[in-house]
């Protein structure tokens, strides 16, 4: 299969090494990106076959093309696309914004008149870094990857997208394209303006002595590390959204005002329920997403920060001829310990490695 990746930046770089990663014998991806490093090392550590050196004939074998740059651009570069492109050709892109796009693309393509088939694609995976040394294999590992099909997209078309998708280890979730806007602008787009705003605060009232800046470490650093993010992505994903992120901006000033006045009022048991509120549902958060979409099964050992901690877990765990499908220290500051987090690939795989782990004296949380 010929693929096409257009933008080498952290998403396209870590699909092309997840490809490249399962289908290493029947794949030949293209790559471009403005920035030739990219491609260049890319191509230097065999993770592409072939440097594009434009975004139209270069790409005309494909059978799949992902565009990977920010969303203002998606648009131009399916327009110079469409005329190069192969009969049956899936154009899909990993924007985080999905409404607009996918009406004009696919308005686009019917005035063409050309049996090529777009879906909008998003997978709720990143980092605060950027570009393509910041690229991984397995970014996309257990993470959802939204796809937002409109009507009469074929049920193959779908089938190939979301094939390709759970052999990169990601799980392939089928929205509406207004209701994805909705969700990301609620669980992703105004978490990050708010962790922007809260640096805010702390750069516009700090002294000269900076004690504001050196004091914010341990948990501001947690919830405000997607501040450190790319912002011409953000720019351009808060502009294409703005009718979503409006509204879900406007519910959020408002809790915020009714915390507001009952801190003016001294009201304590308002107070105590805006928190213990808010606690009890994002406990519910670490039951993870549910059977119905869910292909990963995870659990999470606390350990001890020492050495060869993770060695030690693979190894009693692999000795008792358990696959382990990733493993890795959580980013977050969840429990006060360190914690481990591991994915099998089924239930019954998990339920015996807790036995096991529980057997070595290890606790463990779900």
């Amino acid at each position: 299969m010929t693929i096409g990746i257009i933008g080498f930046g952290l998403i396209g770089g870590s699909l092309a090494k997840a490809i490249k990663k399962v289908h290493a014998q029947n794949s030949y991806i293209i790559g471009y990106d403005t920035e030739i490093l990219y491609t260049k090392t890319a191509y230097e550590e065999g993770v592409i076959d072939n440097i594009a050196t434009n975004t139209q004939s270069a790409f005309a074998n494909c059978t799949v093309i992902f565009i990977c740059t920010p969303v203002s651009l998606t648009y131009k570069i399916i327009e110079d696309l469409l005329p190069h492109v192969a009969k049956d050709c899936i154009l899909t892109d990993v924007g985080s914004t999905k409404y607009n796009l996918v009406c004009k693309v696919n308005e686009l393509i019917k005035k063409v008149d050309k049996r090529v088939y777009y879906v909008g694609g998003h997978p709720m995976a990143g980092s605060e870094k950027s570009g393509y040394l910041a690229s991984s294999p397995y970014l996309f590992e257990n993470a959802y990857y939204m796809l937002t099909p409109v009507g009469d997209t074929p049920e193959f078309i779908l089938f190939i997208l979301q094939k390709m998708i759970e052999r990169i280890g990601a799980i392939p979730l089928i929205l509406s394209a207004s209701y994805h806007d909705f969700a990301t602008a609620t669980i992703s787009h105004l978490p990050h303006i708010v962790a922007s705003s809260l640096v805010h605060v702390v750069k516009e009232n700090d002294g000269d002595k900076k004690h504001l800046h050196a004091l914010a470490a341990g948990g501001f650093k947690d919830i405000t590390r997607i501040a450190s993010s790319n912002p011409d992505i953000w720019t351009s994903i808060c502009l294409s959204n703005r009718q979503q992120l409006k509204k879900i901006f406007y519910k959020y000033t408002h809790i915020l005002s009714r915390f507001l006045d009952a801190l003016e009022s001294e009201d304590e048991e308002e107070l105590y329920r805006f928190f213990d509120t808010a606690r009890m549902y994002r406990n519910t958060f670490s039951e993870g997403p549910s059977n119905d979409v869910a292909k990963g099964h995870a659990l999470l050992v606390d350990v001890k920060d020492e050495p060869g901690i993770i060695a030690s877990i693979a190894t009693l765990l692999s000795t008792n001829n358990l696959n382990i499908k990733n493993i890795g220290i959580m980013n977050d500051r969840e429990f006060e310990s360190g914690v481990i987090k591991i994915v099998f690939g089924n239930k019954s795989d998990m339920l015996l490695a807790t036995e096991i782990l529980s057997e070595n004296k290890y606790i463990i949380y779900y």
